[in-house]
Protein backbone atom coordinates (compact mmCIF):
# COMPACT_ATOMS: atom_id res chain seq x y z
CA UNK A 1 0.00 0.00 0.00
CA UNK A 2 2.74 2.14 0.96
CA UNK A 3 4.80 1.95 -2.17
CA UNK A 4 1.27 2.32 -4.69
CA UNK A 5 0.48 5.77 -2.81
CA UNK A 6 4.55 6.84 -2.75
CA UNK A 7 4.30 5.92 -6.83
CA UNK A 8 0.75 8.07 -7.07
CA UNK A 9 2.50 10.69 -5.11
CA UNK A 10 5.34 10.88 -7.60
CA UNK A 11 3.97 11.09 -11.01
CA UNK A 12 3.06 14.81 -10.82
CA UNK A 13 2.29 17.97 -8.50
CA UNK A 14 -0.16 18.36 -6.04
CA UNK A 15 -3.23 18.94 -7.95
CA UNK A 16 -2.84 15.75 -9.99
CA UNK A 17 -2.80 14.10 -6.69
CA UNK A 18 -5.96 15.31 -5.42
CA UNK A 19 -7.60 14.68 -8.16
CA UNK A 20 -6.57 11.20 -7.85
CA UNK A 21 -7.39 10.70 -4.79
CA UNK A 22 -10.74 12.15 -5.14
CA UNK A 23 -11.55 9.75 -8.24
CA UNK A 24 -11.18 6.97 -6.03
CA UNK A 25 -9.68 4.79 -8.36
CA UNK A 26 -6.56 4.10 -5.70
CA UNK A 27 -7.76 1.99 -3.45
CA UNK A 28 -8.98 -0.56 -5.92
CA UNK A 29 -5.61 -0.81 -7.05
CA UNK A 30 -4.56 -1.58 -3.64
CA UNK A 31 -7.05 -4.17 -3.38
CA UNK A 32 -5.82 -5.58 -6.54
CA UNK A 33 -2.31 -5.42 -5.57
CA UNK A 34 -2.65 -6.74 -1.94
CA UNK A 35 -5.07 -9.50 -3.15
CA UNK A 36 -1.88 -11.77 -3.40
CA UNK A 37 -1.17 -11.45 -0.20
CA UNK A 38 -4.69 -11.26 1.61
CA UNK A 39 -7.99 -10.35 0.44
CA UNK A 40 -8.97 -6.74 0.98
CA UNK A 41 -12.80 -5.89 0.58
CA UNK A 42 -13.66 -2.00 0.55
CA UNK A 43 -10.50 -0.43 0.72
CA UNK A 44 -10.40 3.41 0.55
CA UNK A 45 -8.16 6.16 1.23
CA UNK A 46 -9.82 8.52 4.20
CA UNK A 47 -6.69 10.74 4.89
CA UNK A 48 -3.35 11.21 3.54
CA UNK A 49 -0.32 12.74 5.44
CA UNK A 50 1.63 15.40 3.51
CA UNK A 51 5.67 13.73 5.37
CA UNK A 52 7.55 16.48 2.91
CA UNK A 53 6.36 19.83 2.17
CA UNK A 54 6.47 20.68 -1.47
CA UNK A 55 8.37 23.86 -2.37
CA UNK A 56 5.86 26.70 -2.58
CA UNK A 57 4.46 28.48 -5.89
CA UNK A 58 2.91 31.12 -5.75
CA UNK A 59 1.92 31.15 -9.76
CA UNK A 60 0.58 27.35 -8.66
CA UNK A 61 -1.44 29.17 -5.81
CA UNK A 62 -3.09 31.85 -7.88
CA UNK A 63 -3.66 29.25 -10.26
CA UNK A 64 -6.27 26.97 -7.11
CA UNK A 65 -7.62 30.34 -6.65
CA UNK A 66 -8.21 32.63 -9.66
CA UNK A 67 -11.94 33.53 -10.13
CA UNK A 68 -12.63 33.72 -13.58
CA UNK A 69 -16.20 34.71 -13.49
CA UNK A 70 -17.96 31.57 -14.16
CA UNK A 71 -21.13 30.42 -12.59
CA UNK A 72 -20.90 26.39 -13.05
CA UNK A 73 -24.29 25.82 -10.74
CA UNK A 74 -27.30 25.76 -11.42
CA UNK A 75 -30.60 28.33 -10.27
CA UNK A 76 -32.88 26.76 -7.73
CA UNK A 77 -36.38 26.88 -7.51
CA UNK A 78 -37.91 28.74 -4.90
CA UNK A 79 -39.39 26.86 -1.98
CA UNK A 80 -42.78 26.78 -2.01
CA UNK A 81 -44.73 27.36 1.27
CA UNK A 82 -47.17 24.58 2.47
CA UNK A 83 -50.23 25.11 3.62
CA UNK A 84 -50.69 23.32 7.42
CA UNK A 85 -54.14 21.50 8.52
CA UNK A 86 -55.12 22.05 11.59
CA UNK A 87 -53.66 18.98 14.00
CA UNK A 88 -51.35 18.04 11.19
CA UNK A 89 -47.92 17.81 13.31
CA UNK A 90 -48.66 18.48 17.08
CA UNK A 91 -48.53 16.96 19.73
CA UNK A 92 -51.96 15.31 20.86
Amino acid sequence: MVNTMSTLAGKGDLKTLVKALIAGTTGEEIEREASSIFPIKDCYIRKVKVIKKPKFDVTALMEWHTDDGQDVGQNVAPAVPEETVAGSGGRL
